[in-house]
């Protein structure tokens, strides 16, 4: 059995990347987040997996095929720890602002045997991905992880490692938080909605290209 999991949450103006405004309005960011959910529901979508889960904060979109799970309370380490413990087979686990990611990564992590945790690190520090095998209480693998931070990728292979995993490293990807990564990631995927929809600000996007 295996779980492809979206980790994401309502795309409302103010509340999500925020750290791209400016340049950008609230309206615009919220945009941008938005078509970027859109595409990495899409490309998980694709994967091959027993169950697609959308672990979701605030107003899931409709129609997306996926089952929608509201996330607990709690900081981000919390909430993909219980994302883990949630279910009981293989999962792998990704964001929303990685609209570029390749279905076939995932799908190989699903399909690897060679493997007990799968780990895709970003290039602010952090991770794009996260893929763990069945195990006893395996969301103690995330709890405590400083999150948002250019360690957290490190501490969260730490803990893989300590715990005696056989880790796979999938490849390097850049999430947007700011600007310059919403260009990078853009041209990474030039054919998403969320190339689309960040072209369709050209003034800015020129201003800060």
């Amino acid at each position: 059995m295996t779980t492809v999991i979206v980790l994401a949450k309502e795309c409302v103006p103010g509340r999500v990347k925020t750290r791209l405004t400016p340049p950008f309005a609230p309206e615009e960011a919220a945009a941008l987040a938005a078509a970027s959910l859109a595409d990495t529901i899409e490309a998980a979508g694709r994967v091959t997996a027993d169950r697609h889960l959308l672990w979701f904060d605030g107003t899931a979109p409709r129609g997306t095929g996926f089952d929608v799970v509201q996330q607990p309370a709690g900081g981000l380490d919390e909430r993909i720890a219980a994302a883990f413990d949630a279910v009981t087979d293989r999962a792998v686990l990704v964001g929303m602002d990685t609209p570029q990611l390749d279905p076939a990564v995932l799908q190989d992590v699903l399909d690897d045997d060679a493997a007990d945790a799968w780990f895709g690190p970003a290039t602010d520090g952090g991770w794009w991905a996260l893929g763990l095998d069945p195990m006893p209480r395996r969301g103690d693998l995330i709890r405590g992880v400083p999150m948002s931070t250019s360690r957290t990728g490190a501490a969260t292979h730490l803990r893989l490692a300590d715990a005696g995993l056989r880790v796979r490293p999938l490849p390097t990807l850049t999430d947007f938080d700011h600007v310059a990564e919403a260009l990078a990631v853009a041209d990474a995927a030039p054919l998403s909605r969320f190339a689309a929809q960040l072209a369709a600000f050209p003034a800015r996007r020129l201003a800060v290209a």
